[in-house]
């Protein structure tokens, strides 16, 4: 088992930035690669990126890739997003989740693969 939880979400005007944090308990933190996910109101749940177990490769949506950048320190067992000129279409609960099974690219952003999630933090973005 893994504990996850966000935070840094808030209210930001377009182009500003945000971090997001995930901080994760239980288990092994470096044993499992990690993901960050947004989903906004009436929307699925949708991949925004990936990280290695050692933090040496990474993964990004289309969406997002360019403006956010997601990074891991395995010694303070936590994940974080780095969202850059953040637009009104990136409001969403922005969730990080843990896999223990390899992915690589695509494959890793699955939804099924991640077998624990944290609650989500609230990331608004206005105009």
């Amino acid at each position: 088992q893994v504990q996850l939880v966000e935070s840094g979400g808030g209210l930001v005007q377009a182009g500003d930035s945000l971090r997001l944090s995930c901080a994760a308990s239980g288990r092994t933190f470096g044993g499992f690669i990690m993901g960050w996910f947004r989903q906004a109101p009436g929307k699925e749940r949708e991949f925004g990126a990936a990280i290695s177990r050692n933090g040496v490769s990474t993964y990004y949506a289309d969406s997002v890739k360019g403006r956010f950048t997601i990074s891991r320190d395995n010694a303070k067992n936590t994940v974080y997003l780095q969202m850059d000129r953040l637009k009104p279409e990136d409001t969403a609960v922005y969730y990080c989740a843990a896999r223990s099974s390899y992915c690589s690219d695509y494959g890793c952003s699955s939804r099924g693969g991640y077998a624990y999630w944290g609650q989500g933090t609230q990331v608004t973005v206005f105009s």
